[in-house]
């Protein structure tokens, strides 16, 4: 038994599983993915008649949902930061692009200062009056999802550009013997690219069913709770495996 239970602590899996939650943002994904797993399990079983059990789901999305935010805490921050060096490199690089990256930099800074503040009503630290809570987190999520919006314009327009460049390059001139050299580095530029163009269709899936969510608590879209928490799930899983790479360096 001793030995099943090394195996098992001791497995590189696990090992990896431990250095990716040693990560703040390893750690988020995952209480993400907690959060709206339980999301639809508390529709699922209250569209069944199991109440009981769908509250204890409920709770559970509610208080990750809040724990999550408290980890997020300075996280505006940084995207006031991320804002002020796209700004300070305007000029060098597709305007399109840099525009969108400053004003979804800011829109998120919005976002997550106004949820700041809903955290804070929900715990009892501040207290809001019901129609200013109310106020608050609906400012909150039409900064949220304005920063969605901009993303998705974001990565349109630099997909577009990788596009362009990929051809650019497949169709240049045909390398001689000669230039070996010279094909080798147009063969690393092309598959950097298409490293990239891969990452921004990734996002763009994840921006695409994430944006349901900012539009069904402002009231633009009616979307149930069970398919809401289905693109919570997937939106998670997919932003976990990519920290799961970024930490590991493996697949």
């Amino acid at each position: 038994m001793s030995g099943v239970a090394s195996q098992v602590v001791l497995h590189p899996v696990t090992s990896q599983s431990l250095k990716l939650l040693g990560t703040t943002t390893g750690r988020d994904k995952t209480y993400r993915a907690v959060q709206y797993l339980a999301r639809f399990l508390a529709w699922f079983l209250l569209t069944r008649g199991y109440k009981d059990q769908s509250v204890r789901w409920n709770a559970l999305k509610s208080h990750l949902a809040l724990g999550r935010k408290m980890m997020r805490l300075g996280k505006p921050l940084e995207n006031l930061q991320a804002a002020l060096r796209a700004i300070q490199s305007y000029g060098k690089g597709e305007t399109g692009e840099q525009i969108t990256t400053i004003a979804r930099q800011l829109s998120y800074f919005g976002y997550l200062s106004y949820d700041t503040l809903v955290w804070a009503n929900a715990i009892k630290f501040i207290t809001l009056k019901p129609e200013t809570a109310q106020k608050v987190n609906k400012t909150a999520n039409r900064f949220w999802l304005a920063g969605i919006l901009l993303n998705i314009t974001h990565g349109l327009l630099k997909a577009g550009r990788l596009a362009n460049e990929a051809k650019k390059l497949r169709s240049g001139p045909a390398w001689s013997e000669k230039d070996v050299g010279a094909e080798a580095d147009l063969e690393l530029k092309y598959r950097s690219l298409e490293v990239a163009r891969a990452a921004t269709r990734h996002q763009f899936v994840i921006d695409v069913l994430d944006v349901w969510l900012p539009a069904t608590s402002l009231g633009l879209v009616n979307i149930n709770e069970g398919v809401l928490g289905i693109f919570g799930l997937v939106t998670s899983i997919m932003g976990f495996r990519s920290q799961w790479i970024a930490v590991n360096g493996k697949k």
